[in-house]
């Protein structure tokens, strides 16, 4: 569950368009805040984003995998960025948006 500095400081600069984003690390990964909302998880170098019923055929049909940290079949519900996300900016923030949107319904 470690997380290199340099994937942290990438995936935060893809980001940077969110606003103010407070990384904190956790159990050997780190979570990311937006807002005060806990949306995303980096573990092994992967970022994960809050997901839902509603978003999951959508991280499913881009090729996402949810994140089982324990490897025990047991996934929490945050999902692999898709990997074309990852090398496009404006495609990570717009799946960003969407699991800061589940992110908010889950915390009302």
């Amino acid at each position: 569950m470690a997380v290199s500095e340099d994937f942290l400081e990438f995936v935060l600069e893809q980001l940077a368009p969110l606003g103010a984003l407070k990384p904190k690390r956790m159990f050997g990964g780190v979570g990311i805040y937006a807002n005060g909302l806990f949306f995303a998880i980096l573990d092994d170098d992967t970022l994960y984003l809050k997901g839902d019923a509603e978003l999951k055929p959508r991280f499913e049909a881009a090729g996402s995998h949810a994140f089982d940290p324990f490897g025990e079949g047991k996934p929490m519900a945050y999902w692999s960025a898709p990997a074309e996300a990852m090398d496009d900016a404006d495609l990570l923030v717009e799946w960003a948006h969407r699991a800061l949107a589940v992110a908010g319904r889950k915390r009302k």
